[in-house]
């Protein structure tokens, strides 16, 4: 009785709500390539969540299959005259295709029409992802406090660099700082990296260069990670905690701004990957989200909801990646095909799918593998 509690508890606390959140994600990835394929006058083929069989589905009355398949980790529009799921042409049917027929098939549209209808998929994750931030802003609001400080911890980067309780800190790197999670974020992705903190102090500005240390983070629900730290405190009286309310169009506007931190934090820790600053162990798969689902799941709605705006993020940014099979890799290819004034040949978009594919296969079972040493360490 106690093994089947555990694995209802798992289910239920795991497994659900990760496959709602991947669900929507990838639902509303599809959606975008779905919409503007049918408006630029594509036939479509299937529209499914998830890979593999079919378990559940039906045919509308423009001949498109929505379908719900059983791998729950992706998704995919098949569009007319593709030979898969990746949409690669089948070159052969396109030959032997009428002249209708090809105007309405995938690789017959227009060259603007296919980026268009392949970037639609990662634009629709950047703007759920806003909706997400602005609905949460214009319920719940947003929670901040002052840049000013109320403590300097001993032998931290700001008290080598003489920051003092009462310091006002109004920029980083040049860049206005306005709220205490401004400096947070902007220091939290630099550890080890030189920067220059702008202060104000009896009046007086002063330029304070120093190096964030490297510091293991443990959060409430004991997951580990790097991040970079000053070691500035602040509290009540100097910070003046608070929630600021948005109307819905400022909700809408600070939720764009919220996403496009999302994506420059996560260049930046791409770029940190390849310079060395931080560990590629703290790169997480489908079982360290389905982690995160759950533990966000235990805070409430609210909290999975924002998860679910920063895995949008993530998946468009994936997504537009230069790599064959994904939808950045047929942008390049239509970057060359639009510079060439043709298609590159059968032959070579056959190597450089299998390339993707083994590329992308390869960085699967190295978030995997990151997922499952986390969890045995």
């Amino acid at each position: 009785m106690e093994g089947m509690t555990g694995i209802f508890g798992f289910l239920t606390g795991y497994i659900i709500p990760f496959v709602l959140v991947l669900s929507l994600l990838v639902f509303v990835h599809e959606m975008g390539h779905y919409l503007v394929g049918r408006w630029s006058g594509i036939r479509v083929l299937a529209f499914s969540v998830g890979f593999g069989p079919e378990l559940a589905g039906f045919t509308d009355r423009h001949g498109t299959r929505w379908k719900i398949s059983a791998i729950p980790l992706g998704g995919y529009v098949r569009f007319f005259g593709d030979e898969d799921a990746s949409s690669k042409p089948d070159m052969d049917k396109l030959e032997s295709m009428s002249e209708a027929d090809r105007a309405r098939s995938f690789a017959g549209a227009k060259l603007w029409k296919r980026a268009a209808t392949v970037a639609a998929g990662p634009i629709a994750n950047f703007l759920l992802a806003i909706i997400i931030f602005a609905v949460l802003f214009s319920i719940y609001g947003r929670s901040i406090a002052d840049p000013v400080v109320a403590e300097v911890k001993p032998e931290s980067a700001a008290a080598e660099a003489g920051i003092l309780p009462g310091d006002l800190l109004i920029a980083i790197d040049g860049g206005k700082v306005d709220t205490f999670d401004d400096v947070r974020r902007y220091v939290s992705v630099r550890p080890e990296q030189r920067i220059v903190v702008t202060i104000e102090r009896n009046g007086e500005k002063m330029d304070l260069p120093m190096v964030p240390k490297r510091t293991d983070m443990t959060d409430q629900f004991g997951n580990k990670m790097e991040i970079g730290l000053i070691g500035i405190v602040t509290n009540q009286e100097v910070g003046h905690f608070r929630v600021q309310t948005y109307t819905p169009l400022a909700a809408l506007e600070e939720g764009a701004v919220q996403t496009w931190h999302i994506v420059t934090g996560t260049f930046k820790y791409i770029g940190n990957l390849f310079a060395g600053y931080m560990k590629p162990d703290q790169l997480g798969g489908p079982i360290r989200v389905a982690q995160a689902s759950g533990q966000m799941a235990t805070l409430g709605v609210a909290a999975l909801l924002q998860l679910a705006a920063v895995l949008s993020v993530s998946i468009g940014l994936l997504n537009l990646m230069p790599v064959p099979v994904l939808d950045g890799g047929h942008l390049m290819f239509y970057a060359i095909e639009a510079v060439r004034g043709k298609p590159l040949g059968a032959s070579a978009q056959e190597i450089a799918f299998r390339i993707g594919l083994a590329m992308v296969l390869s960085l699967m079972v190295f978030a995997t593998w990151n997922d499952i040493s986390a969890l045995i360490g």
